[in-house]
């Protein structure tokens, strides 16, 4: 069943508020930028700038967990949000 255009949009911005919450917890310092411009099949955008002091490995860290919710997302709801990791 197709959820109703206001009903997506609504579940893509409880989701997107998801991501940019869990980034935040991942590495606070971040600036996080959420975007609901739509470029062809992708819901959503969630990037990560964060600060020039954190290790690649804990850039690592913070890409792969996003990635990891975001495909969850994915999984349970359809909607498709690229993160991104910007350092």
């Amino acid at each position: 069943m197709a959820l109703h255009k206001d009903d997506r949009q609504a579940l893509l911005d409880r989701k997107l508020t998801e991501l940019l919450l869990y980034a935040k917890e991942l590495c606070p310092e971040a600036r996080v930028e959420v975007s609901t411009i739509q470029y062809e099949d992708e819901d959503g955008h969630v990037q990560v700038f964060p600060p020039p002091t954190l290790s690649e490995e804990d850039v690592d860290r913070v890409e792969m967990a996003l990635a990891t919710r975001a495909g969850e997302i994915f999984d349970t709801t359809g909607l498709f949000i690229l993160c991104a990791v910007f350092n």
